[in-house]
């Protein structure tokens, strides 16, 4: 374990079969952050760290690539590396069972784990639910978990399943006819699904957020930043909103936006300033 998460509680949690390891910080409401690709780099723990600041409990489960590893290791400065580095941790995801990369109306098998590790969070750490954040190829699966009324407060941040090989792909996300159904039904009851992307990602086209946006109504709370938000070091093109793109400053688009989901899960799980 990479000595970036030295101060997290490490366990392991079964569900039918499947077992994942997760990291554990905070106290509070639980909040399971589901890493995004190439894994839990050390931008997503460092997010983590800031929803636990604001008095919650991080869940930090460890779904693919190696914990701790950044995006760019080895001092790799130039695109196509680093582009290649990621490349190999998708290919892992993509021949995975447990998730579903390019079919359409399909919710991601490993859906069904995270929604037992919520409910397990849930049990251990009270309040009045839990709120959840993908990133990436994990964007959807907070919109999927939120079929159990304990999500709460469900991020979808630069959802990029499934990838957008043809235009029906990219007017959809991966979740199942069903599943959205019952979303559908808890959002008219009043839960919101919040949303951010960059304007030019073509992993998250805005078709996508069209749809949610037909599907969700108002209580789809879309953030489209535009390309020049994003931090001008990050060596991959304007995509992580929350972690590899952030500009950390006051005033900045990606902060406001970061500042947003932290107040979103905060009043959403019943936590004061």
């Amino acid at each position: 374990m990479t000595a970036l998460l030295d101060d997290f509680a490490v366990d392991e949690f079964t569900h039918d079969g499947i077992t994942h390891r997760y990291y554990r910080l905070g106290s509070g409401p639980a909040v399971v952050v589901i890493e995004e690709i190439p894994g839990i780099t050390p931008k997503v723990i460092e997010f983590a760290r800031r929803v636990a600041a604001v008095g919650l409990t991080v869940y930090l489960p460890s779904l693919f690539g190696t914990d701790g590893a950044s995006p760019a290791p080895d001092g790799v400065t130039d695109l196509p590396r680093v582009g290649a580095t990621m490349v190999r941790s998708l290919t892992k995801v993509c021949v995975s069972r447990e998730f579903t990369v390019f079919a359409t109306g399909q919710s991601s098998p490993v859906v069904v784990w995270l929604r037992a590790l919520a409910a397990k969070a849930h049990d251990e750490c009270g309040g009045p639910g839990v709120g959840a954040v993908g990133m990436c190829v994990s964007g959807g699966f907070a919109l999927a978990m939120a079929v159990d009324d304990r999500m709460l407060a469900p991020v979808l941040s630069q959802p990029s399943l499934p990838f957008g090989i043809s235009p029906g792909r990219r007017r959809n996300i991966d979740i199942s006819p069903d599943d959205l159904a019952k979303v559908k039904v808890r959002c008219a009851k009043g839960l919101q699904v919040m949303g951010a992307r960059f304007e030019g990602d073509m992993m998250v086209p805005s078709s996508r957020f069209e749809f949610l946006r037909e599907q969700l109504g108002d209580a789809f709370l879309g953030v489209d930043l535009p390309d020049s938000a994003a931090a001008p070091e990050a060596l991959i093109p304007p995509h992580s909103v929350l972690t590899e793109h952030l500009i950390d400053e006051p005033g900045q688009p990606t902060r406001d936006t970061l500042d947003r989901v932290l107040d979103f899960f905060r009043t959403k799980l019943g936590v004061a300033e």
